[in-house]
């Protein structure tokens, strides 16, 4: 795929040469009435906003190369858009770990700001035991993210599409080429990996003001402080794709961390002021220099301990942001 939009942006439909697009396509104004979907499936698949973009673009690309006999051959196509897109999905994600190989530093997924078009709340569900449901809320933190960038393709649009977005796994296993009781295996070895990684339930009420205090603490250098906020095992993870000076290892352990970002302070001065925000729909925090967000920071909270740091500074994924 060649064609990129701007995050927040509506692509809209390319233009693709052959049969001519009919603006009165029922089709086509069903597949383009699940966008949102789309790009929230997209999203928690791939975890790039850019790239779930991407995803959008070529499903309608697909759709209008279809002859006319063909598209009125697909019974729905919300679903054919589905299916279409989950297996574009799949074939990203089986060359993104190539990819990520050449990667300057860590790669970890594109923050979102707040959600004013993300699909969130509870889902119903189908016999999953309660304890391994998942809400869509729970879904797009980005520990959640980064525990999902750990499985294989197969298991994560096989977890994604039924555990999250509650598809049955006879439509899994048409996406993903697989019979329903492979997807079946597939999902149980996505939620022990969830389970290991020990990934929160979801937010409580005193994550922003653990937030709030690790920031006061931050712009005071108060390493002491920042100690006294962070797990003695934390980890602080950054990254800069090469873009964007940042620490190329994760920093790990508690006191580690405070001293190092209290000399990232230091450096920053008072060109950098520090701001709360919602990330990935959790309390979080952004660094403003000269006007422009340059970094996000997206905090896992176990306890009354901060126990994960992202810091996503690679200006490529920072766009929302400066557009939003």
């Amino acid at each position: 795929m060649t064609t990129r939009a701007e995050p927040g942006d509506d692509p809209g439909v390319p233009g693709v040469p052959g049969d001519p697009v009919d603006p009165g396509d029922p089709g086509l104004s069903a597949i383009m009435s699940e966008r949102r979907l789309l790009i929230n499936l997209a999203y928690r698949l791939l975890g790039s906003l850019a790239d779930a973009e991407d995803v959008v673009q070529e499903t309608y690309a697909r759709w209008c190369a279809l002859s006319a006999r063909e598209r009125l051959a697909v019974a729905s196509p919300g679903a054919w858009s589905v299916t279409v897109a989950g297996r574009i999905c799949l074939n990203l994600l089986g060359s993104a770990r190539a990819r990520r190989e050449t990667y300057v530093g860590d790669w970890i997924p594109e923050p979102l700001p707040e959600p004013t078009e993300w699909i969130t709340g509870s889902s119903g569900g189908d016999g999953i035991d309660p304890v391994d449901r998942v809400t869509l809320d729970e879904s797009v933190t980005m520990a959640f993210l980064v525990v999902l960038d750990s499985m294989t393709p197969a298991e994560r649009v096989v977890f994604v599409l039924h555990d999250v977005f509650r598809y049955p796994f006879g439509e899994v296993a048409g996406i993903v080429g697989r019979t329903p009781a492979a997807c079946r295996q597939l999902a149980s070895s996505a939620r022990r990996r969830l389970r290991t990684a020990q990934v929160p339930d979801g937010p409580d009420a005193g994550q922003a003001d653990i937030v709030r205090r690790f920031r006061t603490a931050w712009e005071a250098k108060d390493v002491g402080a920042l100690i006294g906020l962070l797990d003695p095992g934390a980890t602080a993870t950054a990254d800069g794709g090469g873009l964007a000076v940042t620490h190329l290892h994760p920093i790990v352990g508690g006191e580690r961390i405070a001293r190092a970002y209290a000399e990232i302070a230091r450096v920053a001065g008072d060109r950098t002021t520090f701001l709360e925000c919602t990330v990935n729909g959790l309390p979080g925090l952004a660094a403003r220099q000269d006007g422009s967000i340059v970094t996000v920071f997206a905090f896992e909270i176990a306890g009354d301990r901060i126990r994960r740091i992202w810091a996503v500074r690679n200006p490529e994924k920072l766009r929302p942001w400066r557009t939003g």
